[in-house]
């Protein structure tokens, strides 16, 4: 059985964006288009703003995430699954902020990639006034081609 040095001990590390992000009301319309899907006239976004916003304003580009994990961006990161839970809609025009940190980042073999890196980070999403408005878990496949040869 092959040994491979331990991944990078990143669990814990703060996700914390530094802004807010607040959905556009006409990106908001343009993305329901793109979907087949009018925009609704009470204000709430289309729900895939979850990911957009979250990630966008979790205070690392991708590739600052993949840096963390001494990972390439390069070598192409793939999201292995996302998974939210909504305490409330979301909705334009307001100001929401992200707190967040990396659960996890485990090594393993893989039949397909020879070796990768699972990578799972919770980012929470939260209104004005501080209350959570969703909470999502992702998982992404980091391949580690380059630690097999």
């Amino acid at each position: 059985m092959m040994t491979y040095p331990p991944a990078p001990p990143v669990a814990g590390h703060r996700l914390d964006g530094d802004g807010t992000y607040v959905i556009d009301k006409a990106e908001n319309a343009a993305l329901c288009r793109s979907t087949g899907v009018e925009p609704a006239t009470d204000g709430t976004a289309h729900p895939a703003y979850y990911y957009i916003a979250t990630q966008v304003a979790m205070g690392q580009t991708v590739a600052g995430l993949c840096a963390l994990c001494d990972f390439d961006i390069e070598q192409g990161p793939m999201m292995a699954s996302s998974r939210v839970d909504f305490q409330d809609a979301l909705r334009t025009g307001v100001a929401y902020r992200v707190t967040g940190e990396i659960i996890g980042l485990t090594r393993k073999p893989s039949r397909k990639l020879g070796l990768m890196d699972m990578l799972e980070y919770r980012l929470r999403l939260h209104g004005p006034d501080g209350t959570v408005v969703l909470e999502a878990t992702n998982v992404w496949v980091l391949p580690r081609r380059e630690l097999l040869s």
